[in-house]
């Protein structure tokens, strides 16, 4: 009897550890279902989207042609001249450009670099036989600019010694009366040389500056010819005689710089008015308000017709 009321009671301990066991499973299990509370989340600001803006078309500047590219007028025509090769100024051996009274062919200092002379007539060139290339050079001044800080801006493109930016701007007001639109920084006319995208005396394959000095001379407003380095100035091309050709057709032309002294004159980007042939051009000058001048400047070039406009 004593036997059986110790096995009932080991089976009701047995049973209550089973059960006390168990709940605490059970309980742990439905512990780990129960998601951690997070401590409540912190609303950030919305941030402000950053606007796009669309690239405007003026932003940047478009060039009328590609680099190696100008334009030019023939005939009252529009057209594309192709530069494979820079510019060339000559230096004849018995020569003194520099006036230091030694001939070029003791002086090779004369040449590096190389001096591009208006009214300069030499009697070689880089081929036998060179056509003309009227480069339209505006020395008038739409507003009558007498602001020396609003020439051509110094560069390091231009060579020690080239009259740049006020100092350029002071000697032309003297000169001239006022600042020409050949030589400001923001010419208030179209021109060809620059481009668009370029800046005032970097025109593709053409030189970087010239000397005035024998022109001053010719024009009264100097006695004796030394070099007066100045940036090359905006401008534009007149052609006469042309080819219109292939890649083979490449050939030199000499420059004669055309001092263009009227404003009706200059043609706009599209050639619609102004000097845009060889005879308008005759005429300009027959009226007196152009002058034509010899250089010692050589362009090489081909010539495409093109009906864009700038």
């Amino acid at each position: 009897m004593r036997l059986q009321k110790i096995l009932l009671t080991t089976v009701q301990v047995f049973i209550a550890v089973a059960c006390f066991v168990f709940a605490q499973s059970s309980l742990a299990a439905a512990q780990s279902m129960t998601p951690t509370p997070s401590a409540a989340p912190t609303e950030s600001p919305t941030p402000t989207p950053t606007p796009t803006v669309p690239a405007s078309p003026s932003a940047t500047p478009t060039p009328f042609v590609a680099a190696n590219f100008t334009a030019g007028f023939s005939n009252n025509q529009l057209l594309t001249l192709t530069y494979p090769t820079q510019y060339y100024c000559a230096h004849q051996f018995s020569g003194d450009l520099n006036y230091n009274g030694i001939a070029a062919q003791s002086d090779p200092g004369e040449y590096e670099p190389s001096i591009c002379q208006v009214d300069k007539v030499p009697t070689i060139g880089p081929s036998a036989s060179s056509e003309p290339i009227y480069v339209l050079i505006p020395m008038f001044s739409v507003d009558d600019d007498t602001n020396p800080d609003d020439a051509i801006a110094c560069n390091a493109a231009f060579p020690a010694g080239t009259l740049c930016g006020p100092a350029l701007g002071s000697t032309l007001i003297s000169l001239f009366g006022n600042l020409p639109e050949a030589f400001k920084q923001s010419p208030e006319v179209k021109v060809q040389c620059p481009d668009l995208v370029s800046v005032p005396g970097t025109c593709t394959m053409h030189t970087s500056r010239i000397d005035l000095g024998q022109m001053l001379v010719a024009l009264k407003k100097a006695t004796t010819a030394t070099n007066v380095f100045v940036p090359e100035p905006n401008l534009s091309h007149v052609l006469g005689k042309i080819t219109l050709g292939d890649k083979t057709s490449y050939r030199w032309r000499q420059v004669m710089p055309v001092l263009v002294n009227n404003s009706s004159d200059w043609p706009p980007a599209d050639g619609s008015s102004g000097i845009t042939s060889v005879k308008k051009l005759q005429q300009a000058v027959k009226a007196g308000d152009a002058t034509i001048f010899p250089s010692n400047y050589f362009l090489n070039f081909n010539v495409q017709l093109n009906s864009r406009k700038q």
